[in-house]
């Protein structure tokens, strides 16, 4: 590894290989050299005298590509789609003369940005399902089991840790229609020419209509696509750029919210992300364990919802048919929205598959609260009992306000119950207060919540992409 020069945390730190190769120049220009021989293909069986034996050649040098002549000759020319043909041009002498035939820059570019998008969307459709999916286990394992709820970060009405887990995988599942819709109408460029009017194959093909209509269908099915975008400039529109980047954006955002609801449960002691036996959590205090992948989500998070302004500013910027101040951008905005999504789902698969559930202190923190919670329940207990509604409601009140205090102020245990027995207006002991201490009375429906969730909406979603589930993340650091 150099250390001479800058390395990307993406590549060193954070993205999987498979996305990296997604990205990587093999990818890239491999998909050129395909791109052109499915255009010469085409042109030939439309009538063009391409003969087989150029066709031939052209496959046989597919993938061994000479990068350092496309490199030298790119300092000469400063054109880097022309320095790739001069070069596949050297290895394949008597195919030269009919390579990039007809097409401009954007027939290799904008279709192998489509062709790579696509495949990142399929990788990070399928990290995402394995997310749902773990947490759907999740939920399912800890339906019942109750925990203090919040609303403000203040204590509120109790609910289950499983159900908690429910508004996480909700969210996912929300990131998944979207990713799944916006997968489904990703189209080709095709072969549209300078302005996108295939000027080119007009004089190419005599002005003969009917051939020049198959030139883009017959591409987009040999390069593993339905269609290709109906109309155009030289380029594809940005705004798809955009659709895709939000759609990173929002499953960024929907893992930033999980890992933060995780920092704070680890600081209260509830529950804890993975903690590696060697694994050290500060260089000063040897005792602690920090949330460092959910803190590593959010971070990378934060950089994705940022990053999709990118995508919107390039495409509301461009000119007419197209200006080429999308480029440099580009080649940065889209690589690293995905290579950090791929990141942030590698964190979730290993968060999400190893998070540590600590029930007791779950029943500690939600019993010093739940004497407050119960009070309604308490108030119609003594209304029942002859008590007068309104009388109970303020002396709960004032009681309430009293115990609250000696918390705060005192730091004593909640001693609510203690104070209502002692008032005979509820008609109620000490111990048919205690007895009505039960967590499992005041979570609601949670229990009954997640298992119709996970029956109607997460299985499904499992079924349907069985194929994708089983997979394992790798945390390099």
């Amino acid at each position: 590894m150099s250390t001479d020069r800058y390395q990307s945390p993406l590549s060193e730190r954070y993205a999987s290989k498979e996305m990296q190769y997604i990205f990587s120049p093999d990818m890239k220009f491999r998909t050129w050299r395909k791109l052109w021989i499915a255009l010469a293909e085409t042109e030939q069986e439309l009538g063009l005298p391409i003969t087989d034996e150029q066709i031939a050649e052209l496959k046989a040098h597919s993938d061994d590509i000479n990068y350092e002549v496309a490199r030298e000759r790119e300092k000469i020319v400063r054109h880097d789609v022309m320095s790739h043909v001069y070069a596949y041009g050297i290895q394949c002498p008597k195919a030269k003369p009919i390579i990039h035939l007809g097409a401009t820059s954007c027939y290799v570019g904008d279709n192998t940005d489509i062709i790579i998008m696509t495949e990142a969307l399929r990788l990070v459709k399928k990290k995402l399902v394995n997310v749902i999916a773990q947490l759907g286990n999740f939920a399912d394992k800890y339906k019942d089991q109750p925990t203090l709820a919040f609303t403000h970060f203040q204590p509120a009405q109790p609910t289950t840790v499983g159900k908690r887990a429910t508004l996480w995988a909700q969210e996912f599942l929300m990131d998944l229609e979207d990713l799944e819709y916006v997968l489904s109408t990703m189209k080709l460029l095709g072969s549209k020419g300078t302005t996108g009017t295939q000027a080119s194959f007009l004089e190419l093909f005599d002005g003969d209509q009917e051939k020049i209509d198959r030139i883009d269908p017959m591409i987009a099915q040999k390069m593993g696509f339905s269609s290709c975008v109906p109309v155009s400039g030289q380029t594809y529109s940005r705004k798809t750029d955009t659709r895709v980047l939000n759609v990173l954006a929002g499953i960024a955002a929907s893992a930033h919210k999980m890992s933060n609801d995780i920092r704070l449960l680890q600081h209260l002691k509830e529950v804890e992300e993975p903690f590696e036996k060697t694994q050290i959590g500060s260089s000063a205090m040897a005792y602690k364990r920090n949330p460092m992948r959910s803190e590593r989500i959010a971070s990378l998070s934060r950089y994705v919802i940022c990053d999709a302004l990118n995508p919107a500013i390039t495409s509301a910027c461009q000119w007419f048919e197209r200006t080429l101040d999308d480029s440099a951008n580009k080649r940065l905005s889209i690589a690293e929205g995905f290579l950090t999504v791929d990141g942030i789902l590698d964190l979730c698969l290993n968060v999400t598959d190893g998070l540590k559930v600590y029930p007791k202190v779950i029943e500690k923190h939600l019993m010093a609260e739940l004497p407050f919670m119960a009070t309604e329940n308490i108030m119609m207990d003594a209304v029942k009992a002859g008590g007068d509604r309104q009388e109970l409601h303020e002396k709960i009140r004032e009681l309430s306000m009293e115990a609250g205090r000696n918390v705060k102020e005192e730091g004593r245990e909640n001693n609510l119950l203690e104070l209502i027995a002692a008032d005979p207006s509820f008609h109620m002991t000490l111990e048919d207060l205690e007895a009505s201490m039960q967590p499992a009375r005041y979570v609601g429906r949670s229990k009954e919540q997640v298992e119709a969730f996970l029956c109607s909406v997460v299985r499904p979603v499992l079924e349907k992409n069985q194929e994708l589930l089983g997979i394992r993340a790798e945390i390099n650091v």
